[in-house]
């Protein structure tokens, strides 16, 4: 998750990230980190995510 496809911030500082995982046929993960950038808040395979956004 160091080399995202996307990243956003949320209004409240938290960080989505979303990359493709080769070992999971190419499905999304995303992580939700807390603001300070490390702590993981909650992660998984984001099925409504679109590349293309």
């Amino acid at each position: 998750m160091e080399q995202p496809d996307k990243e956003t911030t949320q209004l409240d500082g938290r960080i989505r990230r979303w990359a493709a995982i080769p070992e999971a046929e190419g499905r999304f993960l995303r992580i939700v980190l807390l603001p300070d950038g490390e702590t993981v808040h909650n992660a998984f395979f984001d099925r409504r995510f679109n590349n293309e956004d």
